[in-house]
């Protein structure tokens, strides 16, 4: 029996959803970060903002930027196939891509608020989070996405992209969506 892969790495070979998304609030927060640091703490609301629209995503799958995607032609794989309309993230279950959602959202946002009233150092841990979003979203690798696949959360997006020791793999439990044709 083949040994199960070890390092968990989403699909970047194209562009969908969820990445962009990735993409974008890792900017959103590196900005943000930036200038709360730089010019007035007060642009730290903008981390907050993220943070909760995060928590708000895992527990409803409503996605206002996926939306927005969704408008420009972007599809995501994670979307829900019983609500065509738009763009609507699954919430069937809470697999590893959706866990990713909440714990990202609650870590920024204590360390936004934890920026304003204890000290201004925290907004290294937010800048780090955002630093991590768009190394996720363009090598598809991320710590706590490992982290959560290590202690055993499902993922929906593997297709044939896990790497175990440079070898590729196939999940035939993943439950992901498949590539567009």
């Amino acid at each position: 029996m083949a040994q199960p892969p070890r390092i968990y790495i989403v699909p970047t070979d194209y562009w969908y959803i969820e990445r962009a998304v990735w993409l974008i609030a890792g900017i959103v927060l590196l900005t943000s970060t930036t200038l709360a640091w730089l010019v007035d703490p007060r642009f730290i609301v903008f981390v907050t903002m993220t943070g909760l629209t995060s928590i708000w995503v895992a527990l409803t799958g409503l996605c206002p930027l996926g939306n927005v995607l969704h408008l420009f032609g972007l599809r995501g794989r994670l979307a829900d196939p019983d609500r065509p309309g738009g763009y609507v993230m699954r919430h069937d279950s809470w697999y590893l891509e959706r866990r990713i959602y909440p714990t990202v959202g609650v870590n920024i946002t204590i360390g936004s608020i934890l920026s304003l009233v204890w000290s201004p150092w925290w907004l290294a841990f937010t800048a780090f989070v955002g630093v991590a979003m768009v190394w996720f979203a363009f090598t598809g690798f991320c710590i706590l996405a490992n982290v959560l696949y290590w202690i055993g959360a499902e993922p929906r997006l593997t297709d044939n992209h896990m790497r175990w020791r440079g070898r590729s793999t196939t999940n035939t439990a993943a439950l992901g969506a498949r590539r567009p044709s």
